[in-house]
């Protein structure tokens, strides 16, 4: 059996990967269905970026086309296109981090990420989008422009992994990698009605790294229109690697074995906006509870959750660790003075904010961080799971920098607006974006699981079956799709 190229966009990876494998399609096929869509939708939504020649694209998939015939499948992503985030290096293809003093540089060898990826069998098809240096969660940038919304290409598709989001909802990727930092693989999920997974911290090492001891707010992850596909690419992602030492040895292959569960009697946590903390849009808190009935549905029991540390708390610790992080990224940029005018002014802000804080200060909000994570400790020996929305506003107009007020709360940050995803950053848990549906305006928002230490599959098994329970409404594609 084959089916006719149109059709192939809409497989599921690991349908596509059954299907290249079986020979009932060949890579050349996949690779030419994936190219024309990506001609077709990629000029209005820029999720895109750096694309590679098509000629040596399709030169490629017929060497792995020439592999099968021999016997050798290379892993369940052998001829399946990828786009990776253009944060992370791929040999030959540029990284320019978004940022205008990048975007002549072409990486000279893989990051671990995308050489696990081609390892697997992936065909590298080009980058996606991201904001400047993956900072804020709106994905635009002077050097390929904003990336827009898969629903309403006049609102943004969320970041940093915005670009990654948009190319999964309008079919011109099977699956996706992403980051997250402060909701970098969540909220674009959310606006663009697909599953973004947050791993455990230390579940996927990232190298190269500029500190593989402190840096460990952000992670790299796995994108999906299904759960099942994000699963199959985090056991790709995972695993130790001898140059990040803090990397969880724990055997990755446990996320591509089946997902099957029974989800009675797990005790979900509602954490809602934090008793009246976080302002939220219009709407937001209405359609997330409406997900949570689904999860009663299948026999989950949903409580009230509160957070055992004043938010305000942890916020202000966030910031503290946040701009530690964040401030030493921006510096080497700006050696020579002149740069300062080609770096946006939230990288600025982060780096400028860096240079006052002291040794006393971070050790303070390490304190605080880990009262915070004890706390969190606390409230799963009442739950098995937390649930919160991923995104404290809707999809905003592509052409503003952010929100500077919510729900009538001025925001004093340019990512203020994301506090809400932070709890399971800063605790290092896993947490996985699932779509909740779609609002009274038709964009998209997410719900927002937040799993035990290190429970990423466990986390995995609950999200699949909210997949199964509400295939209708996962079934919704953007508009001209």
């Amino acid at each position: 059996m084959s089916w006719p190229n149109t059709h192939l966009i809409h497989f599921s990876a690991l349908d596509l990967s059954r299907a290249i494998h079986s020979r009932q399609v060949s890579c050349r096929e996949v690779m030419q269905a994936t190219l024309a869509q990506v001609d077709r939708l990629n000029p209005l939504s820029n999720a895109i970026v750096s694309r590679v020649d098509s000629d040596v694209l399709l030169a490629q998939a017929d060497e792995r086309d020439a592999q099968l015939w021999r016997g050798q499948s290379m892993g369940w992503l052998h001829g399946i296109p990828q786009a990776i985030k253009d944060l992370a290096h791929v040999q030959g293809l540029r990284t320019t981090l978004g940022c205008p003093l990048m975007q002549d540089f072409v990486a000279s060898e893989d990051g671990l990420m995308a050489s696990r990826m081609k390892a697997a069998g992936a065909i590298v098809i080009g980058k996606t989008n991201t904001p400047e240096f993956g900072l804020g969660s709106h994905t635009f940038n002077e050097v390929f422009g904003a990336t827009r919304n898969a629903w309403n290409p006049d609102k943004s598709a969320g970041g940093s992994s915005g670009g990654a989001a948009v190319a999964l909802a309008r079919r011109m990727l099977s699956v996706a990698d992403g980051s997250d930092f402060m909701g970098s693989l969540r909220n674009p999920a959310a606006w663009n009605h697909v599953f973004g997974l947050r791993p455990s911290q230390g579940r996927v090492p990232m190298s190269p790294a500029q500190d593989v001891f402190i840096a460990q707010l952000a992670t790299e992850g796995p994108m999906g229109r299904h759960v099942r596909d994000l699963a199959l690419l985090l056991s790709v992602q995972a695993g130790a690697h001898p140059s990040c030492p803090l990397s969880l040895n724990e055997d990755p292959s446990q996320f591509a074995g089946p997902l099957d569960s029974d989800p009675k009697g797990q005790r979900v946590g509602w954490l809602g906006h934090l008793q009246g903390y976080l302002p939220m849009e219009e709407g937001i808190l209405d359609l997330c509870q409406s997900a949570l009935k689904s999860f009663e549905n299948m026999g989950c029991v949903v409580d009230e959750a509160r957070l055992g540390m004043p938010p305000e708390q942890i916020w202000q610790a966030w910031l503290v660790w946040r701009q530690a992080l964040v401030g030493p990224r921006v510096a080497p940029f700006l050696i020579q003075p002149g740069n300062r005018a080609h770096i946006k002014p939230e990288a600025l802000w982060e780096h400028d904010q860096s240079l006052t804080l002291t040794g006393a200060q971070l050790m303070s909000a390490s304190a605080s961080r880990t009262r915070f994570f004890h706390s969190m400790l606390a409230l799963f020996e009442q739950f098995d799971v937390l649930a919160i929305p991923a995104a404290q506003v809707w999809p905003f107009d592509v052409t503003q920098r952010w929100p500077q007020s919510v729900a009538g709360r001025s925001m004093d940050t340019y990512h203020r607006w994301m506090e809400v995803v932070i709890y399971a950053t800063f605790a290092g848990l896993p947490s996985i974006s699932v779509p909740a549906g779609l609002g009274p305006h038709g964009l998209p928002m997410g719900l927002a699981l937040i799993g035990r230490p290190q429970g990423d599959l466990a986390l995995l098994k609950l999200a699949h079956a909210y997949e199964m329970a509400n295939q209708a409404m996962l079934a919704h594609k953007p508009p001209g799709v």
